[in-house]
């Protein structure tokens, strides 16, 4: 059997359904083994950015690891972005790409980088298959390391010549990731800590999203009584209305949830990543910690651990209600949850003009969306928006890049959040910046029968610059610039789009787009 052949069975065995990427000379013998596979569809797309995008909405929506493929040089630095997003926002990834053979390395041979060199810092496994008989301990690894907590991305590299060898090797059985619990001394020094305090707040991060420990982490939450703040990407793990939710943290301005951290005596963080915002930003008093969490803290003199609950949050919170815990009804003075929810336009108000706002926008979403929308937010000014206004029904129904903050994702991920669960309402909201970067996907949408809506927030700026830049000199410079006609470019990929001129036009036209489940629906608004 051919490697590349073997390759294919490998994937198969580790039930990868889709493989989204641009075929090259390199990756030649791997795409004629794909084309007989009847378990594996390879999706062909217009930019490798846009695979690598596609590959990490994908593995955060289903909870499996994403598949991107490209071919050497060019191939593999546009794949970067992506891949760099995907693992800074611990979603699962494996990226394939086509390398030079080895007989040639040694060479300046044509378009051959050092590719394992370059992904190192930014993967969580970059490996060259230097030898065909290793290609099911390379695969099996690969899968098992983009998983595990933390998750991230991999890349194999594929030599040509490797591609092209005999083998007689076969995939390696598939094992489950094993699942460890805090130890008994912990969780009852937790409890402890827990009953001493007053005033604990609750810190909830996308961890417990990843680990499936929504419920859970709503049980403690119900028995603690406690104010609870999310991070961006953990938003919707409460509902809107719920008496503990105070929403979300992590803004550079006007946070005004960290007043109520300010008051607490602890923190509880559970499932928190540093990436999304240093604690030295939100724990400037040094508020002592509970962390509870699948990987250890990060050591940081803002973040001052006073004990560690390390395992799997799903198994590691039910022991912990196992112990006597004391509820701790509290609330942050001053009103602080009606000034949260005033601010950040939580609820709209009542006799609010009907201008295009983002607020406007995203309330009409609120209104529109069904118990299975997913919304998926590009990178800009309407990202901070996004994160202090809107509320997704649920867990992981609302999409955000955080650690490496890439515009350009929204598009392409949308395709793969419609790729992992076609039967789900999506909908992207996205700057006209961030649109123009990937909008050559719509092809691939259209190509593949997928129906979706888009939210193009249409001011030709690139507004979160403008505002800084402001803010920091009075004007600005470079930040600006001119769209085409939105309407006409949507229709050349055969894509319907529509021009609202108020809230209320837009509200009608989304409800009608949410109706349409064979068609992609673009909302060009004018921002104001």
């Amino acid at each position: 059997m051919k490697a590349s052949d073997v390759i294919v069975s490998c994937l198969e065995n580790e039930g990868v359904e889709y493989i989204f990427g641009i075929i090259g000379k390199e990756v030649l013998d791997l795409a004629h083994s794909l084309s007989a596979s009847e378990k594996i569809k390879y999706i062909p797309v217009r930019h490798e950015q846009g695979a690598a995008f596609m590959a990490d909405v994908y593995g955060r929506i289903s909870g499996k690891p994403g598949v991107c493929m490209a071919t050497l040089g060019p191939g593999a630095t546009n794949l970067l972005t992506g891949i760099t997003s995907a693992n800074m926002d611990h979603s699962p990834v494996i990226a394939l790409i086509g390398q030079t053979g080895l007989d040639k390395q040694h060479k300046h041979v044509h378009q051959y980088i050092d590719i394992e060199k370059v992904y190192e810092p930014v993967t969580k496994w970059s490996v060259q298959i230097k030898a065909a008989n290793i290609i099911p301990e390379i695969i099996r690894k690969s899968f098992r390391i983009a998983s595990e907590e933390k998750p991230g991305a991999v890349v194999i590299q594929i030599p040509e010549n490797i591609a092209m060898e005999n083998v007689t090797t076969k995939p390696i059985a598939v094992s489950s990731l094993p699942k460890s619990v805090p130890v008994a001394e912990a969780l009852k020094l937790a409890t402890q800590l827990l009953n001493q305090s007053l005033r604990p707040f609750i810190l909830v991060g996308n961890e417990v999203i990843r680990q499936e420990a929504v419920k859970e982490v709503q049980t403690f939450i119900e028995k603690l009584g406690s104010p609870v703040a999310q991070s961006f990407m953990a938003k919707g793990i409460l509902p809107k209305a719920h008496p503990q939710n105070f929403y979300t943290f992590g803004f550079n301005q006007k946070d005004y949830v960290l007043k109520g951290f300010e008051e607490a005596d602890l923190l509880i963080v559970i499932g928190f990543d540093i990436r999304e915002k240093l604690p030295s930003e939100w724990n400037m008093k040094k508020v002592p910690v509970i962390h509870i969490s699948a990987s250890a803290a990060d050591v940081d003199e803002c973040y001052p651990v006073k004990v560690e609950l390390v395992g799997n949050l799903k198994e590691s919170l039910p022991l912990f209600l196992k112990n006597e815990i004391k509820p701790k009804h509290w609330l942050p003075a001053g009103d602080l949850k009606n000034r949260i929810v005033e601010s950040y336009s939580i609820v709209e108000k009542v006799g609010d003009d009907s201008s295009l706002t983002i607020e406007h926008i995203l309330h009409a979403i609120e209104r529109a969306q069904t118990e299975d929308t997913i919304v998926i937010s590009d990178v800009g000014s309407h990202k901070i928006s996004v994160a202090r206004t809107y509320q997704p029904k649920h867990a992981n129904q609302l999409i955000i890049s955080n650690g490496f903050a890439s515009m350009g994702i929204s598009i392409p991920g949308a395709i793969g959040a419609k790729v992992a669960a076609p039967e789900k309402t999506v909908i992207c909201i996205t700057g006209d910046g961030g649109a123009l970067m990937n909008f050559s996907e719509l092809e691939t949408a259209k190509r593949l029968g997928l129906s979706f809506i888009i939210i193009l927030l249409d001011n030709s700026m690139l507004k979160l610059e403008v505002d800084m830049m402001k803010r920091k000199f009075a004007n600005s410079f470079g930040v600006t610039f001119t769209n085409p006609d939105f309407i006409q470019l949507a229709a050349s990929y055969g894509v319907k789009a529509m021009k609202p001129t108020n809230t209320i036009e837009f509200e009608a036209m989304l409800t009608e787009a949410i109706k349409l489940k064979n068609e992609i629906i673009l909302l060009d608004t004018l921002l104001i």
